[in-house]
């Protein structure tokens, strides 16, 4: 089992910036790649970013340049760091990782873009 918490959503102005964090506790021993998620009112949750155990990145072609994903793993916590927001970023941002097949997702934290 793993528990994945989000922190650090919140309401910015359009150009601002936020970092997201994501702490893992449980059989985190097991994790490889970690991931971020968005998802919009009425749309389907889709994926920004990921991060491999060795420390390799890829993003979504609309947040490259803008976001970029970390990891420490002393903390097992993964970090999204975003700048130069838009309102079109909106969204409910979620973790998630696979461990033993399974899917573990974080409970999400608001991301709310005022243009």
């Amino acid at each position: 089992q793993v528990q994945l918490v989000e922190s650090g959503g919140g309401l910015v102005q359009a150009g601002g910036s936020l970092r997201l964090s994501c702490a893992a506790s449980g059989s985190i021993f097991s994790i490889n790649n970690r991931e971020w998620y968005r998802q919009a009112p009425g749309k389907q949750r889709e994926l920004i970013a990921t991060i491999t155990s060795r420390g390799s990145t890829n993003y979504a072609d609309f947040v490259k340049g803008r976001f970029t994903i970390s990891r420490d793993s002393a903390k097992n916590t993964v970090y999204l760091q975003m700048n130069s927001l838009k309102a079109e970023d909106t969204a409910v941002y979620y973790c998630k990782c696979r461990v033993g097949g399974n899917d573990y997702w974080g409970q999400g934290t608001q991301v709310t873009v005022s243009s």
